[in-house]
């Protein structure tokens, strides 16, 4: 994945051997205090995990506010996405983090330019496309299974003062079906509250989406795929699965929430959707 700083960074590259955890490297001394500021804030997080019975390691690279290459499809399942910057922010405007000068925690970026791009090879879902890139909350709506959960989250969305939605969704060649949103509010503490209290809760989401019927916390979520100053909530299907299965994940950034739904006939891969996961906090951190 590759993100920018509004100093527009060169991007950097980083292999990720496995194991063991590599170690952080010592910032060189440079002359450039931007390039310094640049510097890797971790040089990885490794996480190993099973699929389908067998072990498979995956490598993320966090930058910070950096260029980050794509994820690259390897034998363990991720996919291979383009490589990813962060749009630039407007003249003289705080990242979401500056807690100084940037107190709401703003995104001041085009939110639609912050939604995860689809990987190589994937269709992508023009339902999803909205009107100029903007979303109708009713198209949002559908992705709960409840009539009545649809009438009380557009409510609470109504209440807590949405301002914008921006989604994408696509299908992977192995069937695998990808919605992602994002939704924008005023500031960081209502995003938060909406994830914590409106739509999960200690061992489930409150709202079911479509596909499954009964959810639960995904407890095989790996630590290491967390991200600093990004609220992660993983969910996945409890068993026994319909015809698929599904996983989702919440997460808050900034004055953002994100749903994340992965859907797959038979199984929905840990891989690629913890990759996904994962690299959409990171445009939003």
């Amino acid at each position: 994945m590759t993100v920018n700083e509004p100093e527009q960074a060169t991007p950097v590259a980083a292999e990720i051997p496995v194991p063991p955890l590599p170690e952080v490297p010592p910032e060189p001394p440079k002359k450039d205090r931007r390039r310094l500021r640049a510097t890797l804030r971790w040089a990885a997080a490794v996480v190993v995990f099973a699929v389908a019975g067998s072990g498979t390691a995956y490598g993320v690279t966090l930058l910070d506010r950096t260029d980050v290459p794509g994820l690259a499809t390897h034998s363990d399942g991720r996919w291979d996405y383009p490589t990813l910057v962060r749009p630039p922010l407007p003249s003289g405007s705080p990242g979401p983090n500056d807690d100084l000068r940037n107190r709401a925690g703003a995104h001041y970026a085009d939110l639609r330019k912050l939604v995860l791009p689809a990987p190589g090879g994937a269709t992508v879902d023009p339902a999803l496309k909205g009107t100029d890139g903007w979303l109708p909350t009713k198209t949002f709506l559908q992705e709960f299974a409840l009539p009545a959960d649809r009438t009380e989250v557009g409510q609470k969305l109504t209440d807590n003062g949405l301002r914008h939605i921006a989604a994408r969704g696509w299908t992977t060649p192995d069937g695998t079906h990808t919605r992602v949103y994002l939704l924008q509010f005023d500031t960081a503490s209502i995003a938060e509250h909406m994830l914590s209290n409106d739509f999960t809760g200690y061992e489930a989401p409150k709202y079911p989406v479509r596909g499954g019927d009964a959810y639960e916390r995904d407890l095989g979520f790996p630590v290491a795929a967390h991200l600093d100053r990004v609220h992660t909530a993983p969910i996945r299907e409890s068993k026994p699965y319909g015809a698929e299965e599904v996983r989702e994940a919440y997460l808050a950034a900034g004055d953002t929430l994100a749903l994340i739904v992965q859907s797959r006939k038979g199984s929905a891969l840990a891989v690629p959707f913890q990759q996904t996961v994962t690299l959409q906090g990171e445009l939003l951190s």
